[in-house]
């Protein structure tokens, strides 16, 4: 009788798999961990904070709880989009902290190999600092994988600001 033998170390981390859902932010494709994201709502429009950071679109109400709506452009230092026609507010939850990420469109949900994400790039891109938290190549395409920390903090915690 031929017993099979444990995979190794190196086998159990090629097949380890991290789920991505990627959005539309404008015309550029981002992505943020699956394990991030709690839910993906229809748009409400925000209601607008005073004297707020300027990221932060205001507030919704999601079942009861405030939730604090950001525009991912402006925390991304990408041009201010045109209007937008079906935007989705995409929940997201880091250290205990949840706000919702304006995108344009979801895309999918990707399975890539943990082994392909790497670190951005220490060179400076036209993203701001800080807000990649790492590239991944798949089926030919880069995804740029969004910090949801660098998302969520406030212009105090931010090295950017």
């Amino acid at each position: 009788m031929h017993h099979a033998s444990p995979p190794t170390p190196a086998q159990t981390a090629a097949d380890q798999q991290t789920g991505l859902l990627t959005f539309l932010i404008g015309g550029d494709e981002f992505c943020l961990p699956v394990a991030q994201v709690r839910e993906i709502c229809i748009w409400s429009a925000p209601t607008p904070l005073p004297h707020a950071d300027p990221a932060l679109q205001g507030v919704i109400n999601l079942r009861g709880m405030v939730l604090p709506v950001i525009d991912p452009s402006v925390r991304l230092g990408l041009p201010k989009p045109g209007p937008r026609v079906r935007p989705v507010i995409i929940v997201i939850e880091e250290k205990g902290r949840q706000a919702g990420v304006i995108a344009d469109r979801v895309m999918d949900i990707l399975a890539i190999p943990t082994t392909s994400i790497e670190p951005p790039p220490a060179i400076s891109t036209s993203l701001r600092t800080g807000s990649l938290a790492a590239l991944a190549l798949h089926q030919g395409r880069l995804l740029r994988i969004l910090d949801a920390a660098h998302l969520l903090a406030s212009a105090a915690e931010r090295t950017d600001a």
